[in-house]
């Protein structure tokens, strides 16, 4: 899996271990159900991999014990994840939101405008899409109809926001 951010290729600082037993003292990732038992277990800092089609108010009571959270994209045509990152950082979320799945670089500045600090994809799709291009992606769209969600209301203005001034 190829891991990045709006600067390029990075490592993944969170490890799936065999069993929690393990966690202690380690970055771990594991799934949303066994939320519970991964913070239970102690790890130094605890992550889940959630699919997406949850309700943002089941991350609620864990939003401030959650260093990451990874939301699972089953295709690129599936946006549910994109609504979801949005709804957890207008709950409160601080912690990093990571897209994980077979996203194209061109959904790339739409994952950051919706909360999103990170995309994690299939090594396939990374052979075929280089970080040079999902980079590139980053460039090619200047205005939207939303505001980016990165930069709240003081961001650059939106279609909306000029036409209203007009």
């Amino acid at each position: 899996m190829l891991l990045l951010d709006r600067n390029g290729a990075k490592p993944d600082p969170f490890i799936a271990v065999e069993t929690l037993d393990d966690a202690p003292g380690k970055n771990v990732i594991d799934s949303f159900a066994s939320v519970d038992a991964l913070l239970a277990a102690g790890p130094a800092q605890a992550a889940v991999l959630a699919p997406n089609d949850l309700d943002a108010e089941d991350f609620a009571p864990y939003l401030d014990r959650l260093a990451l959270i990874a939301i699972r994209f089953p295709s690129a045509t599936d946006g549910r994840g994109f609504s979801l990152a949005r709804q957890l950082r207008r709950l409160g979320y601080k912690g990093v939101l990571r897209a994980s799945g077979p996203l194209f670089p061109d959904q790339f500045p739409q994952a950051l405008a919706c909360g999103f600090d990170e995309v994690e994809i299939p090594d396939a799709n990374a052979a075929r899409q280089p970080v040079a291009q999902w980079l590139a992606a980053l460039n090619r769209v200047t205005l939207s109809y939303q505001r980016d969600y990165a930069r709240g209301a003081a961001g650059p203005a939106s279609i909306l926001d000029r036409r209203a001034r007009s």
